[in-house]
């Protein structure tokens, strides 16, 4: 019985995304590609890329999740947007290694991630006020919420992935060559004097065990992958911000940056979707029954 129930709310959260064909249709066929990807996993014995591959399906459903927990909207834009990221990051990214293979994959998606937040941070200004008064509030502090909202929730991935791999030694920060170092822990006398040292041709790595490991140049551990995610996350949370700004002071409802807001439905807006959602389920029936 719970398998039924589940069977059955997953085909709910799926015929919801089916409400915007176009949204849809991205859907149905990134749910493809990572069934491919899955098989392809399960045959090379990649556990690790089956996991992925499972936890991809899985968050394709949790936009329309959120739109049936929160009685909210999520235009089709944005749906798509969170589809094609999901995709590059676990798929593309991770287990097709595209973190390593293109140059920039990364920077583009913590660009991109910080350009969605700084999104759903406008939105969270009209959901978590739905309930209140109506206020006024100025597009420049809409701006300014949503701008915030978005470097938090940058700042908190950088301490996920910071978490991971201390404690279950990862490499999601991932590390980086440099040539040149300057530091005040090289300081002999201990007197918090900068130690330079540049034009680091190799360094040789030597453990307890008398193991030794050389590699040109001098290894970062993390550091400045870090600053330029969140550098990246700036410009992302910075350029949506801009543009919603000027959005709401012109009162262009019809922009695409409006096309990424998501708004709460009303009562009547919230029946006639599960009006669409029960003739959507009932056609399926339908045909089953024809022979």
């Amino acid at each position: 019985m719970p398998s039924i129930k589940a069977r059955a709310f997953v085909r709910r959260l799926k015929d919801r995304i089916a409400l915007n064909r176009r949204a849809f249709v991205l859907y149905s066929v990134l749910r493809a590609l990572v069934l491919v990807v899955l098989v392809r996993c399960v045959l090379t014995g990649r556990w690790e890329g089956v996991a992925l591959c499972a936890l991809s399906l899985v968050l394709f459903l949790v936009p329309s999740f959120v739109e049936d927990l929160a009685r909210v909207q999520i235009p089709g834009l944005f749906q798509a947007i969170i589809f094609s990221f999901i995709f590059a990051a676990e798929i593309l990214g991770e287990i097709d290694h595209y973190y390593v293979l293109v140059p920039g994959w990364d920077t583009v998606l913590h660009t991109m991630n910080g350009f969605l937040c700084a999104a759903i941070g406008f939105s969270l200004v009209d959901l978590l006020n739905r309930s209140s008064k109506p206020i006024s509030l100025s597009p420049l502090y809409v701006a300014i919420v949503a701008f915030c909202f978005s470097m938090t929730i940058g700042v908190l991935w950088e301490f996920v992935e910071f978490g991971f791999d201390t404690f279950f030694g990862l490499d999601m920060q991932k590390d980086s060559f440099v040539t040149a170092i300057s530091s005040v822990a090289l300081d002999p006398a201990n007197q918090g004097r900068r130690v330079a040292i540049d034009h680091i041709v190799r360094t040789t790595v030597t453990t307890a065990s008398g193991a030794s490991t050389t590699f040109s140049g001098y290894l970062d551990i993390g550091l400045i992958d870090t600053m330029k995610d969140l550098l990246v996350n700036f410009v992302g949370a910075l350029a949506f911000s801009v543009v919603g700004y000027l959005s709401l002071r012109r009162g262009e409802s019809g922009s695409w940056a409006a096309g990424l807001r998501v708004t709460p439905l009303s009562e009547d807006q919230y029946e006639k979707s599960e009006r669409r959602l029960d003739g959507i389920a009932a056609g399926r029936r339908r045909r089953r029954r024809r022979p």
